[in-house]
């Protein structure tokens, strides 16, 4: 199955955007749904998007739609988070994960659906 690395976390300010990526190596990266989670401290991970495995169908969580976006490039191997507009309650560590289509149809919308996780990285957003 694939291991999986974020990067581009990082400090900035409030209203700054910030790039997340998600690289993944050892497997078939297009067999696998792909989803961006992140936990704040001291609160429960939460979703914050998926997509699936052909980067067709996209879902995100009511809260961060509009300024967050996830796209994936299969020939890259790489699924990304554009953030947009951060606050400070956006700090958090980021994690991206994946979900075999063998197990689920779609991309999954819940933590224990997901098969590898990335190490994540931290985001901090200063006001």
């Amino acid at each position: 199955q694939v291991q999986l690395v974020e990067s581009g976390g990082g400090l900035v300010q409030a209203g700054a955007s910030l790039r997340l990526s998600c690289a993944a190596s050892g497997g078939t990266f297009s067999a696998y749904h792909m989803g961006w989670f992140r936990q704040a401290p001291g609160k429960e991970r939460e979703l914050i998007a998926t997509t699936s495995f052909t980067g067709v169908n996209k879902y995100y969580g009511d809260s961060l739609k509009g300024r967050f976006s996830i796209s994936r490039d299969n020939a890259k191997n790489t699924v990304y988070l554009q953030m947009n507009s951060l606050k400070p309650e956006d700090t958090a560590v980021y994690y991206c994960a994946a979900a075999n289509v063998r197990r689920t149809v779609t991309a999954p919308r819940t933590q224990d659906a997901y098969d590898v996780w990335g190490q994540g990285t931290q985001v901090t957003v200063s006001s």
